[in-house]
């Protein structure tokens, strides 16, 4: 299998030479940083609502004064799927005064 010479392509290229299955489901977590506790609580309160099979995490980052919101939603991690996840929580994270953080898969 083959990806796009992108960071997400490389991403999922990293993944499969290290013999993670890309063709079955796993928990793809999606990372967004906010400098207000509750522009995360708020985005956290909005996919809880919404996206009821996602699994949020809002924490302290290690850089004061910064939150972390961590979103885990079980998917199949191809290409297409992780670069539109991707777009859809950024349009999110920017109405709630954040941005993503990138990606990753649990392992």
């Amino acid at each position: 299998m083959s990806f796009p010479s992108d960071e997400t392509g490389q991403v999922l290229a990293e993944m499969q030479h290290a013999g993670i299955d890309l063709t079955v489901s796993h928990d793809v977590v999606f990372f967004h940083l906010f400098e207000q506790q509750s522009d995360a609580q708020a985005m956290a309160d909005f996919i809880e609502k919404n996206i009821p099979q996602a699994i949020i995490n809002v924490h302290p980052d290690e850089t004061p004064n910064v939150w972390d919101l961590d979103c885990i939603i079980t998917m199949i991690p191809s290409y297409d799927a992780i670069v539109k996840q991707e777009a859809d929580f950024e349009q999110l994270a920017n109405k709630f005064s954040g941005y993503n953080d990138g990606w990753g898969v649990e392992a």
